[in-house]
């Protein structure tokens, strides 16, 4: 099975959150930091940091619980960040060698 990330990106200023999954977080946080998808809403909104991830072992786990998220109010998304990391720092240069095991 495939692992997989849910994840929550947001601005500059914290005003808008995606949240996200993939198999590969390094890479898809590359994707949002460099623009790589120039017409995408990350892109369109400048959504580059990292400051939420939730790691699981089989990538539909992870699949639910992006659904979850997407589901609940902004409210509920803050408290959630905020219970892993109350700052809202970047925690890109913290998942840079998560694929490594």
């Amino acid at each position: 099975m495939k692992p997989g990330f849910t994840y929550i990106i947001t601005n500059k200023n914290n005003t808008v959150l995606y949240t996200g999954v993939t198999s590969n977080l390094p890479k898809r946080i590359e994707d949002h930091k460099e623009k790589r998808y120039k017409k995408s809403f990350s892109a369109r909104y400048d959504l580059c940091k990292l400051v939420y991830f939730e790691q699981f072992q089989m990538i539909g786990d992870a699949i639910g619980k992006e659904k979850q998220i997407k589901g609940g109010s902004r409210k509920k998304k803050e408290l959630l960040i905020a219970s892993i990391n109350p700052e809202w720092r970047d925690l890109h240069e913290e998942i840079k060698d998560i694929m490594i095991w």
